[in-house]
């Protein structure tokens, strides 16, 4: 016998409760429980009882000597911390057509050529569909098997007859279980499909890639336990209007979850950028007004980004702000340091800041490229086109030392800056062919910044 019952469970997390609530007490969103009904069978036989895995202690435990299997894609392999872990299981989430699929084909081709066995399962597309990217990719698909199947029961069966190292999944919105009371792509059927593969990739030791769909909010959809039962969580960004892509990894149980991978879609699919920190300096002119270039860290590399930011008087009562690529709590943190300790009438203009290139900047080090930028639109005066700024902004104007200067300051001499603004605190060696300037406040730094004379007395903003 089955007994069915109801309850409500929060799309975005997955909390389930006996009663609607209007906001999750789990991940705080509102409106987002629904009513289900759970059928559990009553009367069920005790299970057989099953050997317990006794404690060990840790002092006698020996680590285990695991192989990353490397690629030959550079770019991949940082993100995931120098390679793919035996027995991981790897999610990659991203909006339609962004390249997810791509980009995985391409990585079970470089396992595939390196003598390894790969399945590719499709729940979106034919055989046929998949052979024709291949094509275009030129992949020969030698050791590359590929299924199109949604019955998770009956991918896990050939996938023990396969034995293979690698698995790709896409989508985990489109598997499900047969034996649950639900549609795929549903919070239950997600949830157990990602821990039934879970379970077969520690059991067997081969990795498994899954794919996920994101919600319009950026985030991938479903529940958010899904992002906890995996190894790995990547997110694929750009823009559909860019050539270039960005994979980052926000968790890593095997490596750094600061590093990027930089990719660039063309016809033959998605190639590595070399030098990226060239790549978003490309289109920038000189003497251009309203621009300033800093350094950022994404994991170990320092990229150079060019800042854009537009101050124009505003038409209605409340000036607006916009953020595009920054943080848009630190942006107006700075636009208020500007106007109390500059004396500028930023009260009454709008102002849009936007990082070029379609990444985006969340550490403070970039503060003093985004209050260049916004004063150099302001005051209608470009900054030197050879200057790069790094610094962290205070409340009272002062600039903060950042980690890893030098790394940063290396970069930028590669590249042909002359001029660097950094905090005069900073504890830093002269970098071969770029000046460095010591400042202590804002205030100082866009003085230098737009006159290129440093002067104690005279103000540019009187």
């Amino acid at each position: 016998m089955e007994k069915s019952r109801r309850v409500y469970v929060c799309s975005n997390c997955g909390r389930e409760s006996l009663k609607w609530l209007g906001r999750c007490p789990a991940c705080q969103e509102w409106n987002t429980f629904e009513e289900k009904t759970v059928v559990s069978p009553i009367g069920r036989k005790s299970e057989p009882a099953r050997v317990i895995s006794p404690a060990a202690e840790l002092s006698s435990l020996h680590p285990a000597e695991t192989t990353r299997r490397s690629l030959s894609i550079s770019e991949f392999n940082r993100v995931l911390g120098g390679g793919i872990v035996p027995g991981s299981l790897m999610l990659l989430g991203g909006e339609p057509g962004i390249g997810k699929s791509t980009l995985l084909l391409q990585v079970a081709a470089s396992i595939a050529q390196s003598g390894g066995k790969v399945v590719y399962v499709s729940g979106e597309e034919n055989p046929a569909q998949i052979k024709m990217r291949a094509q275009r990719l030129g992949i020969s698909g030698e050791g590359l098997f590929l299924m199109a199947e949604t019955d998770l029961n009956a991918i896990l069966a050939q996938l023990s007859v396969l034995c293979p190292s690698l698995v790709v999944i896409d989508s985990i919105q489109t598997v499900f279980l047969p034996e649950l009371e639900a549609a795929p792509g549903a919070i239950n059927q997600v949830r157990e499909s990602a821990l039934r593969l879970m379970q077969w990739a520690k059991s067997s030791g081969a990795s498994v890639f899954i794919t996920a769909h994101v919600t319009k909010e950026g985030n991938i959809a479903g529940p958010r336990i899904l992002e906890h039962i995996v190894d790995v969580v990547m997110y694929f960004e750009g823009e559909s209007q860019s050539a270039y892509r960005l994979v980052r990894s926000v968790k890593n149980r095997f490596g750094s979850t600061n590093e990027v991978g930089i990719f660039e879609m063309k016809s033959e699919g998605l190639v590595e950028v070399a030098n990226p920190s060239q790549i978003f300096l490309s289109n920038r002119q000189a003497n251009t007004v309203g621009s300033a270039v800093t350094a950022v860290l994404e994991g170990s590399r320092p990229l150079l980004v060019e800042v854009q930011a537009l101050t124009n008087t505003t038409s209605f009562g409340q000036p607006r702000r916009t953020a595009n690529g920054v943080d848009f709590n630190r942006t107006l943190m700075i636009a208020a340091v500007l106007s109390k300790r500059l004396s500028m009438r930023l009260g009454t203009q709008d102002i849009i800041v936007n990082a070029t290139g379609g990444i985006r900047l969340d550490e403070p080090a970039a503060d003093l490229a985004i209050a260049l930028a916004i004063a150099s639109s302001y005051r209608d005066t470009g900054v030197c086109p050879e200057t790069i700024a790094l610094g962290e902004i205070g409340l009272s104007g002062e600039l903060r030392t950042i980690p890893h200067l030098e790394r940063r300051l290396s970069e930028a001499s590669r590249l042909g800056f002359k001029r660097a603004l950094v905090p005069a605190g900073a504890n830093c060696h002269n970098v071969h062919n770029i000046q460095i300037i010591p400042v202590s406040t804002v205030k100082e730094a866009v003085k230098l910044a737009l006159t290129g004379v440093k002067t104690e007395t005279e103000d540019v903003f009187e």
